[in-house]
Formats: structure tokens, sequence, C-alpha cells
């Protein structure tokens, strides 16, 4: 595989990795999908660093479930830490 090409799926394992870290705090609905499919890109291109991609695979998918109990227990689409 090309240095090229590895070199954007290191990336694309970095970015899925923040992302997910990001999408527990902030628009889970947006940033958990992203790094789902970051994660999935960098894992089918042979990043080398496999470990950061599962880590944003498992942070984007605890992303959605984050979002649906904070949902589920409110009632509502949205949510918010209430005071």
């Amino acid at each position: 595989m090309p240095a090229e090409r590895r070199s954007d799926a290191d990336g694309m394992a970095v970015a899925s990795f923040v992302l997910g870290l990001l999408g527990l705090l902030v628009l889970n609905l947006v940033l958990g999908p992203m790094a789902i499919v970051l994660a999935a890109l960098a894992l089918w291109r042979g990043t080398t660093r496999r470990g950061r991609a599962a880590l944003g695979l498992f942070l984007g998918v605890a992303d959605l479930v984050v979002l649906a109990v904070l949902v589920g227990a409110d009632g509502t689409v949205s949510w918010g830490l209430a005071g």
C-alpha cells in the first residue's frame, strides 16, 4: 500500500477517535456517525493505528447510545444538562 494512502488512513483513525470523544459531550447525532464512518474507512484502508480506529468506532457507537438513553429519559428529541 502506498505511504500516502496509509497516512490518510492513519489520519482518519485519529479523527474518528477525536470526533467520537467530542461526540460524548456535544452533537452526538452528528459526530457519532462521522466517527463510525471514519473508523470503518481507516480500518478498511489498513491503518497502522488500528487501536485508535477501534476506539473511534467504539466511541461513535457510544455517542449514539448516550443520545438514545438521554432522549429516552427526557422524552424529547433534544437533551441538555439541567442544573
